[in-house]
């Protein structure tokens, strides 16, 4: 990424200093190109100061190449949208996109975006020592995604307990799984367990039979 700032000084010096100085970098590595030079004019008549373009070439980060990747990527698609970026602690990237034309963005079940989000963890890390997680979101589509299963996995494990048999849930994708896992890890009365091969392998809800009282004559402590 090229950074640029234009400064104007008495001289081109000066006008260098104060352009290395604000973008925070060695005078070594910068470019100058003089906009125009000092006059000193006829006794202060028709002086002008000197200005200069000085530009640095910043490496970019995790940020920047996400986004620039994901305006390429949209642009492709001939599709628009509000890009924002945040990052946390520990260095992974959490992507919402908005704006108009989000269902193309998210396809069916989310398979565009999870795609979109695929593409860009690949573009982005590749050649990279140290990957960086990128989640790919739009419109908060994850998280109301996320609240559907787990209304759904309760509603089906309910079923699974009153008619006692075991119910299978509709093909999803990994990611989706183990949202239905984790809502019914700790629901008595069933299990579940992942069968099938991608892309329609799927979550079943077992029904667990309670297990039976242990009637045992229990011994008694005597004082």
């Amino acid at each position: 990424m090229i950074k640029t700032v234009e400064k104007s000084a008495k001289t081109e010096e000066l006008a260098i200093a104060a352009a290395v100085a604000e973008l925070g970098v060695s005078a070594d590595d910068v470019t100058v190109e003089v906009v125009s030079k000092a006059k000193s004019g006829f006794f202060g008549i028709g002086a002008a100061p000197a200005v200069v373009r000085v530009s640095v070439e910043i490496p970019d980060t995790q940020k920047d190449k996400v986004e620039r990747y994901l305006k390429g990527l949209l642009k492709c698609m001939d599709l628009e949208a509000d890009i924002e970026i945040k990052q946390d602690e520990k260095g992974a990237l959490s992507v919402n996109l908005s704006g108009n034309g989000m269902g193309a963005i998210i396809g069916r079940r989310g398979e565009t975006l999870d795609a979109i989000q695929h593409l860009v963890n690949y573009s982005v890390n590749r050649g990279n020592d140290k990957r960086s997680h990128i989640s790919v979101d739009a419109e908060n589509y994850r998280a109301k995604r996320e609240d559907s299963l787990v209304r759904l996995a309760e509603k089906m494990a309910a079923k699974t307990i009153k008619y006692r048999r075991s119910m299978a849930l509709e093909p999803m994708n990994s990611y989706e799984r183990h949202i239905i896992h984790t809502a019914l890890q700790d629901y008595e009365g069933v299990s579940t367990a992942s069968v099938g091969v991608e892309p329609n392998r799927r979550v079943v809800v077992n029904y667990e039979k309670p297990a039976k009282p242990d009637n045992k004559p229990r011994s008694r402590e005597w004082a």
